[in-house]
């Protein structure tokens, strides 16, 4: 009987452990030096040799893809949960909070979400889906007078940056100064604070693919 090539053979034990110790590698320099760690760097790291990297993972975007594919799906399930809270605004405020502690935590989360991935991935099929609920989102708590209504998606780019600025310094207050300006941020959401006049939103996107 001749091999199903949709389903791939399952990887011998040694090609198993290699692939979950790269992965596994890779997460703790991203999460500490960024996504420009080199693949040579995680290769090395990692204690296998760089055609055996490649062999798992063609490109370094596939690795990200698979180092974040956790943090993307959490995305998706805290939004999905945001939307079935009935107060928009608490479910709008928890899914900026945990989105922000995620960042505070690992470095290469927020390359990770502006990182342009291949459309077709799996990975870029998650953020774009959270990105688009979170639009959702965001439209109820504007029809509930919670939400300022100048607010605009690409608002969730400048938190993201904002924060990262924060996290990339990596200390031990890196936490408690996120929680900090993510409550700011947040506190400058709400509608009531809406009376004076923005500047234009900026040209940013937080879907880069």
């Amino acid at each position: 009987m001749s091999a199903d090539p949709s389903h791939p053979a399952p990887l011998r034990r040694d090609a198993r452990l290699n692939r979950e110790r790269i992965v596994e590698v890779a997460h703790d320099l991203f999460a500490r030096r960024g996504l420009d760690v080199p693949m040579a760097a995680v290769a090395r790291h990692a204690g296998v040799g760089m055609a055996t990297l490649y062999r798992r993972f063609p490109t370094k975007e596939a690795l990200v893809g698979e180092v974040f594919s956790h943090q993307f799906d959490t995305c998706v399930a805290v939004v999905d949960d945001a939307l079935d809270d009935p107060d928009p605004w608490r479910g709008f405020v928890t899914v900026v909070e945990k989105v922000g502690e995620m960042q505070a935590c690992d470095r290469g989360f927020s390359a990770a979400v502006a990182a342009a991935f291949p459309a077709a991935t799996d990975v870029s099929a998650e953020r774009d889906r959270a990105v688009r609920r979170f639009a959702e989102l965001v439209g109820r708590a504007k029809a509930a007078g919670k939400l300022r209504p100048d607010f605009a998606l690409s608002d969730l780019e400048l938190v993201l940056m904002a924060n990262d600025g924060i996290a990339a310094d990596a200390g031990e207050a890196t936490r408690v100064a996120s929680r900090r300006l993510v409550a700011y941020l947040l506190n400058s959401f709400r509608a009531e604070h809406a009376g004076t006049p923005l500047p234009p939103p900026a040209p940013l996107s937080v879907v880069k693919g």
